[in-house]
């Protein structure tokens, strides 16, 4: 199963259109917050994929939860922004928030930065920021085995 992240999209349609046509296998779509509205259009646009949206500290009024917590092809996914747990100063706030949930892959936004990494049992996945100049997006795919292999790509 291949799973498309995204976060900190600021209102830009077109980069993260790119990254969604990019990926047409991707099955579901994360977005780790600061693009309410990008969510929103996602989730009218494809039907055919399950869309998961957490805000951002720029989805000022939003209803969306901070934290999402998903169950994907027997792995557990956290999904936050980032800005509750200090991720600009570093990650071990939101490392220990994904272990608590006992989340198998962490994936946030926030720093804008992509990063792709692992750390003792933690797949950790900042896909960066899917807006303006050097956007980038992150894939999570999990086999059939079970294996996790997480990536971040630059929109083209």
């Amino acid at each position: 199963m291949r799973i498309l992240v995204l976060s900190d999209t600021h209102g830009d349609f077109n980069r993260m259109m790119k990254a969604v046509t990019e990926q047409p296998t991707a099955e579901v779509i994360i977005h780790c917050g600061d693009g309410e509205e990008q969510v929103e259009y996602l989730k009218q646009n494809f039907k055919d994929k399950m869309v998961v949206g957490v805000r951002g500290n720029c989805d000022w009024g939003s209803m969306l939860p901070a934290t999402e917590t998903l169950r994907i092809n027997g792995k557990t996914i956290f999904i936050t922004h980032g800005h509750l747990y200090n991720a600009k100063v570093g990650l071990y706030t939101i490392m220990c928030a994904a272990r608590e949930a006992k989340a198998d892959i962490l994936c946030f936004g926030h720093t804008h930065s992509a990063l792709s990494m692992y750390e003792d049992g933690l797949y950790v996945l900042n896909p960066g920021s899917c807006g303006g100049y050097m956007a980038s997006y992150g894939i999570i795919d999990i086999t059939d085995k079970g294996e996790i292999i997480t990536n971040t790509v630059a929109v083209k």
